[in-house]
């Protein structure tokens, strides 16, 4: 049995804002069903472990999709959702992918984390899938390969800066998704705001928002 580890965000604070954010639950369900029904075994982790905030606009009715209807009916999965492992427990060599669901939390706790980086780093360089998704892209501005940015040079996606603008966030993030990946010498490419669009170069696969969770997990499954 394949398994694959999936990372989510242990942050909450929409910066200052005083509203609350966390992981995106399609980006999250989705990928997560898909991979499940196919027979592959996926762990969560988390930077604290534990409960990972949701994102409560992902709950709203504009953002439901099959998916969000199923885990949301899914007592079993918020049950093991509820235990995330911490991200420092997660050893490359128990899995045979790594995948990062987006929402805005990520862009504060893992775009940056120490622990994530070293097992990004560890999986690309095992020749292991590495997907994220919509702002979880993110979490490759600090990786390295040989001394270089491992996206330098390499085709990416993730959540643009129009979207952002959309969103109308883009004064309050720390980081632009698509502005980190391009100062980090990756080949941005993006296609209309909320379209889907998955990007694969070699064992890196990255998708630009929700609408492109689901097709990330398909070509993590292929790569498996």
């Amino acid at each position: 049995m394949k398994k694959v580890v999936f990372v989510l965000t242990s942050h909450e604070e929409l910066g200052n804002t005083g509203e609350k954010t966390g992981f995106w639950i399609e980006e999250f369900a989705a990928p997560y069903y898909l991979l499940k029904d196919k027979g592959v075994e996926v762990t969560l982790a988390s930077p604290k472990g534990g409960q990972p905030p949701i994102d409560p606009k992902s709950n709203e009715p504009d953002f439901q999709t099959p998916a969000t209807h199923r885990f949301n009916k899914d007592e079993a999965l918020q049950a093991i959702l509820a235990n995330t492992i911490q991200l420092s427990e997660v050893k490359e060599g128990d899995y045979d992918a790594i995948f990062y669901p987006g929402g805005h939390g990520p862009l504060w706790d893992l775009a940056e984390n120490k622990d994530s980086v070293v097992l990004i780093e560890a999986f690309y360089t095992s020749n292991k899938p590495v997907g994220a998704v919509c702002h979880a892209p993110i979490v490759l501005k600090d990786a390295k390969l040989n001394g270089e940015p491992l996206v330098k040079g390499k085709k990416v996606t993730g959540f643009s800066n129009t979207e952002e603008d959309a969103v109308q966030l883009t004064s309050i993030v720390p980081f632009l998704v698509e502005d980190e990946l391009k100062n980090n010498e990756g080949i941005y490419s993006k296609a209309g705001d909320w379209e889907e669009y998955v990007i694969e170069d070699g064992n890196l696969i990255t998708g630009q928002n929700p609408a492109s969770s689901e097709l990330v997990a398909e070509k993590i499954l292929a790569k498996l």
